[in-house]
């Protein structure tokens, strides 16, 4: 089975552009950037509240890197449910990072903030295809 799903192309202030996907996570959408460049899918620290009954998270063991630093302590969650158009994923276990410097640079300029990072294990597992063409990110999956 193949699901579309739309995303808008959102420009960074003339210095490039980030793709924005709508997304359900436990039934509350959500927004979040899709990164072919990100090793893993990640949520916001602060942001992630908003969507689960958990207040308080394990810290992980690993220092994570990217999203313009070297190093950042990062925690980790299961969330019950998350819907990308048709494919749900539940009981899925996900790292939070603070991704408020990334927030900060949104509001700047006018955009609104993000709650994660769609990366490169879902990207990768669900066959991921963008059309840039038809703004749609297409994902394959087993019923």
């Amino acid at each position: 089975m193949i699901t579309t799903i739309p995303f808008k192309i959102l420009n960074i202030d003339g210095e490039g552009f980030h793709l924005m996907i709508k997304l359900k996570i436990n039934n509350r959408s959500s927004s979040m950037i899709i990164d072919t460049g990100a090793s893993k899918t990640v949520f916001d620290t602060t942001r992630i509240k908003k969507f689960v009954d958990q207040k308080t998270f394990d810290t992980h063991d690993r220092l994570s890197s990217g999203l313009g630093t070297n190093t950042m302590k990062s925690q980790l969650a299961t969330i019950k449910k998350i819907k990308i158009g048709d494919l749900e994923m539940k009981e899925y276990k996900t790292i939070l990072l603070d991704l408020s410097h990334v927030n900060q640079s949104y509001e700047q300029i006018g955009l609104k903030p993000v709650d994660g990072v769609l990366g490169s294990d879902i990207l990768l597992k669900y066959n991921a295809v963008i059309d840039y063409e038809k703004k749609v990110l297409k994902l394959k999956f087993k019923k």
